[in-house]
C-alpha cells in the first residue's frame, strides 16, 4: 500500500487536528514536514504540511474533512470561548495597568517596593477579583 496526500495545510496544529479527527474515524494518517516547519515556523507556509494516508482511505478521508469544514460535526451549543470585544480587552487593560503602575521591583535599589508599587499591586488584585466576580455573575 502506498501513502497518498489527503490534504495540505499551512499550519502544523491544524494538520494535527485533522489527523486526530481522521484517526477518530479509524483512518490512519501521517503528518509530514512536522519537524522542518516547527524548527523554522516561516517554512510552514513555504513547504505546507501534508496529511498523508493510505490510498484506500483517501476518498473517505477527503469526504470527512470536507464535511468537517462545512460544520457538520459542530455541536449545537457553539463555542465556549467568549467573543465579545470587552472580554478580550479586559485582560489587556489589566496587564497594561500592571506594567504602568507597579513596575518591576527587582530593578530598583534597594530591593524594596515603593508605596506606589504596593498601591498598584493592591489595585491589580482588586481588579482581578472584581472581574472574576463579574464573570461568575454574568455566567
Amino acid at each position: 500500500m502506498s501513502f497518498v496526500e489527503i490534504a495540505r495545510f499551512t499550519d502544523v496544529y491544524e494538520a494535527d487536528l485533522a489527523a486526530a479527527f481522521l484517526a477518530s474515524h479509524d483512518i490512519e494518517v501521517s503528518v509530514t514536514e512536522r519537524f522542518q516547519t516547527t524548527l523554522d515556523p516561516l517554512m510552514q507556509r513555504a513547504l505546507g504540511i501534508r496529511l498523508m494516508g493510505y490510498a484506500d482511505d483517501v476518498d473517505r478521508a477527503r469526504q470527512l474533512l470536507e464535511r468537517a469544514r462545512q460544520g457538520e460535526f459542530m455541536e449545537a451549543d457553539g463555542d465556549d470561548v467568549p467573543t465579545e470585544p470587552r472580554a478580550r480587552w479586559a485582560g489587556r487593560g489589566i496587564a497594561l495597568f500592571a506594567v504602568m503602575v507597579s513596575g518591576y521591583p527587582a530593578t530598583s535599589l534597594p530591593r524594596r517596593l515603593r508605596p506606589l508599587q504596593i498601591a498598584g499591586m493592591l489595585i491589580i488584585v482588586a481588579m482581578v477579583a472584581l472581574s472574576w466576580a463579574l464573570w461568575l455573575w454574568i455566567k
